[in-house]
């Protein structure tokens, strides 16, 4: 059996660092889905208009040549906690294959092109798709479904605070870029075994280099750089 993508997404994530652990937490970051030929026609995505979300199936390629592990150690858990391999989301796997259920917002259809704009996607700048499926709610959400493990994402309340030329870098972009810095922050993207906070951190996000620091009372952006 061979798998050849159909598609690669651009994404604002261009490091794994400060990438959301799961879709849909971060709505505002938006990405585009650039389907390859021969799958780049109008009659492969007819009717997909007709659903609100979709799943991308996509490999782990940072991954590919790192191997799979029978157990490993779950972000979530604090990684000290080993777990079967197949009760995670792990990317180290026989297979490399990643799911995340995105947001469809519009199907671009123009000079001879075909991509998918979406939102809330977790996804490396550059990832493989290798297939696109509708997103159906009757079956895919599952009433009464549940776990131990994966609780849901505990989102940070602390306000986010821009310093002086942070802030005057984003009034030359619009909200969105806002928007989306705040998500992504307030996800806490730091590794569960660091809080201090005097800490600094930097994560790369689109055509910006992010330096910022997450206090006892507030999310603080240091600085926001061009790259």
């Amino acid at each position: 059996m061979q798998i050849s993508p159909i598609a690669t997404i651009q994404s604002p994530f261009k490091e794994k660092f400060g990438i959301p652990r799961q879709p849909g937490i971060a709505t505002s970051v938006t990405a585009t889905v650039e389907l390859m030929p021969p799958f780049n026609t109008q009659e492969a995505v007819k009717g997909l208009e007709n659903y609100s979300h979709i799943w991308l199936l996509f490999i782990f390629s940072e991954c590919v040549d790192k191997g799979w592990k029978a157990s490993v150690r779950p972000p979530r858990l604090g990684g000290n906690e080993k777990m079967g391999v197949f009760a995670t989301r792990s990317p180290f796997r026989p297979n490399n294959i990643g799911m995340s259920v995105v947001r469809l917002d519009q199907i671009n259809t123009k000079a001879g092109t075909v991509s998918l704009t979406v939102s809330g996607a977790d996804l490396l700048d550059g990832t493989p798709i290798v297939d696109i499926k509708p997103y159906v709610p009757y079956s895919d959400a599952i009433t009464g479904a549940n776990t131990t493990v994966a609780t849901p994402v505990q989102l940070l309340e602390l306000p986010v605070v821009f310093s002086a030329q942070a802030q005057a870098v984003l009034d030359k972009h619009d909200a969105t870029l806002q928007r989306a810095l705040c998500e992504v922050l307030r996800c806490d993207p730091r590794p569960a075994y660091q809080r201090d906070p005097k800490r600094e951190y930097g994560l790369r996000y689109d055509h910006h280099n992010i330096r910022w620091s997450i206090r006892e009372n507030c999310i603080e952006v240091l600085a926001i750089d061009s790259l």
